[in-house]
């Protein structure tokens, strides 16, 4: 459920409005954040009804750019997006950056030698600092004969990374992880840098992005972009089952030979369709890691969190027509765990090197809120693992682990729970952080971890780049170690931001995709409201949330609409009516109607079936 967030509303500053009218006069009133006051604009600033950005120019209210209607989910998103203080749009300066360093206005090549044959495409002449010279060391290894393929989901346009492997004689596996060589383009100090780091992540949301790179390099020169020449930092790794046996990094020149998409690659390995050459053998090579891989992580301990992804589908005019849950398959398993793998190395080396750098920590959880978690999964029937009498932090971390796996296996089995119980697991977990200090990635089980692989949409990622390059003597583009702690708290509140914008506009398209879904099943006058089955996601004393519908949708069941008086249970996992002691608990079904829709706030009111 959406709440409500961000500025208040004001306008004196520049805000999201939509326009109407107070007698002859047109106004302007705070849209996402009702109780503003309202000011008059300019007429012909717009339409009566229009969602407009209005500031304060030099003659009272002005009108600053249209946003759409209010009845458009697309436009409110886009509305929504520009009040969190996004941007939409890069500083022409760091525009004309972009240009010039893809333009070939930059060195023609290293000056430890020319660039590889054929290495040539148009715009991608090896960038250089802007108005500053080479670094030492810019040769590259020429991997373009590597059979190599990346997989990302349908709509993706920016491809970070890609994948080559091979099984050799001794029954070994030699695997290339190749990521997008950002640092070749964006180099510290510079305007395109400085936005970069404003930003910190890329944000997306339905129909749309914020990146955090202008769209030249996101989309174009950085993304790794099949049948072209592209800049790579490739992580050379001999494995032997689940071991590496050795690993080298090298800035590289690749091309990949296919853009593979998630559900082509599942029906691949499913057995529906045949994987076609020169890929074909890769993958497989990949996906035998991949599952060792997988395999052992479980057994060290990792987190098993079950997710889906929504995929909203709009019309032509921008409304919502529909949504999927896109869920977590082995083509999605096998990216992340050769991911994981990279970040890992790259980790290892820095830390055995010592070089500053931001890691991606998750500490290990207070034992007191494990303890608290394995009483509400227990108090729920759901089966729980043995806990010691002392916790320590590492047991705490296994034991919530164990949880983890155990509540995952029993929503499978029984058909409930299967977001509720996870949730339930995950918030008696640390909050994962960027640090300079590595302490671990306990939900990964991981010792050394950083990111690494996602360098066009997070920044944190081309600090791990420039921290490697330097260390392999590739660049002098080293990160400030003095600087990394306040990073890492930039970065860090830069990816929260980011979740709870896109967290909102997955809200408000369900809510537009809810009232249209209504409106079309609604009867004639007199008929009762559509009833759903639904399930309880979550809880708080003043009611209970509600999933209901094979969208997805999500709403709020206040307890004052409920016959009874419903207080928390001991171990807050139920709201118990305390005359008949009816409970209503996580994971329990619930048949709900809708009572109200606030399509700009992604909020549902519901009301239980009669």
């Amino acid at each position: 459920m959406a709440r409500p967030h961000g500025r208040p509303g004001r306008l004196d500053l520049p805000a999201v409005a939509q326009l109407g009218r107070r007698g002859r006069m047109l106004v302007a009133e705070p849209f996402f954040h009702p109780g503003g006051r309202r000011v008059e604009v300019a007429r012909g600033s717009g339409r009566e009804g229009d969602l407009v950005l209005v500031g304060a120019g030099k003659r009272g209210y002005k009108v600053i750019r249209p946003l759409g209607r209010p009845d458009v989910a697309r436009d409110v998103v886009e509305a929504l997006m520009v009040d969190r203080g996004l941007r939409r749009a890069f500083p022409r300066r760091a525009e004309t950056e972009a240009m010039e360093v893809v333009g070939g206005l930059a060195p023609p090549g290293p000056p430890s030698g020319a660039w590889p044959a054929g290495g040539g495409s148009a715009g991608l002449a090896p960038p250089g600092p802007p108005g500053g010279a080479w670094p030492a060391g810019g040769a590259r290894t020429d991997l373009r004969d590597l059979a190599t393929f990346t997989i990302d989901p349908d709509d993706a346009r920016d491809f970070d990374d890609a994948i080559s492997a091979e099984r050799r004689d001794d029954g070994t596996v030699r695997l290339w992880v190749h990521i997008a060589d950002v640092t070749a383009f964006v180099r510290p100090g510079g305007r395109i840098d400085g936005e970069a780091l404003r930003r910190g992540t890329s944000t997306y949301v339905p129909g749309a992005v914020e990146p955090m790179l202008p769209e030249l390099l996101s989309n174009g020169a950085c993304s790794l972009r099949p049948g072209e020449d592209r800049l790579a930092v490739s992580v050379e790794l001999d494995i032997d089952g689940v071991e590496v046996r050795r690993a080298a990094f090298h800035r590289s020149l690749i091309r990949s030979d296919r853009r593979l998409t998630y559900g082509e690659v599942d029906a691949v390995l499913d057995g529906r369709a045949r994987a076609e050459e020169p890929w074909g053998a890769p993958l497989a090579a990949a996906r035998a890691v991949a599952a060792a891989l997988r395999e052992r992580r479980e057994r060290r301990g990792s987190i098993e969190v079950v997710s889906t992804e929504p995929r909203v589908r709009f019309d032509g005019d921008g409304h919502v027509t529909a949504v999927e849950h896109e869920a977590q398959t082995e083509s999605h398993t096998l990216v992340e765990e050769l991911m994981i793998l990279a970040n890992e190395q790259v980790a290892g080396y820095l830390v055995d090197r010592r070089l500053p750098t931001l890691y991606r920590v998750h500490q290990r959880p207070n034992p007191l809120a494990v303890e608290a978690m394995v009483a509400k999964l227990a108090a729920l029937e759901v089966p729980v693992p043995a806990v010691p009498e002392r916790l320590s932090p590492q047991q705490a971390a296994d034991v919530a682990a164990e949880a983890s796996r155990l509540a995952a296996a029993y929503a499978r089995t029984h058909g409930r729970g299967r977001q509720a119980f996870g949730s339930l697991v995950l918030r008696s977990l640390q909050q994962a952080r960027y640090s300079p200090r590595n302490v671990g990635h306990a939900g990964l089980a991981s010792p050394r971890y950083c990111h690494f692989t996602s360098p066009i949409r997070r920044y944190p990622d081309i600090v791990a780049h420039r921290a490697l390059l330097a260390g392999l003597g590739l660049d002098d583009a080293a990160p400030r170690a003095h600087e990394l702690d306040d990073l890492g708290v930039v970065c860090s509140e830069a990816e929260r931001s980011a979740m709870r914008i896109e967290r909102d506009a997955d809200d408000v398209c369900l809510a537009f995709l809810l009232e249209r879904t209504l409106f079309e099943r609604a009867g004639g006058a007199g008929e009762p409201a559509p009833a759903w089955e639904g399930e309880v996601v979550g809880l708080i004393p003043k009611g209970w949330f509600v999933r209901f519908g094979e969208e997805g949708f999500e709403g709020f069941l206040p307890v004052r609409r409920m016959r009874g008086w419903f207080e928390p249970d001991e171990h807050e996992s139920a709201l118990v009516d305390a005359d008949s002691g009816r409970a209503v608990r996580l994971g329990d079904p619930l048949r709900v109607t809708v009572a109200r829709i606030e399509t700009a706030r992604g909020r549902v009111d519901l009301e239980p079936a009669v």
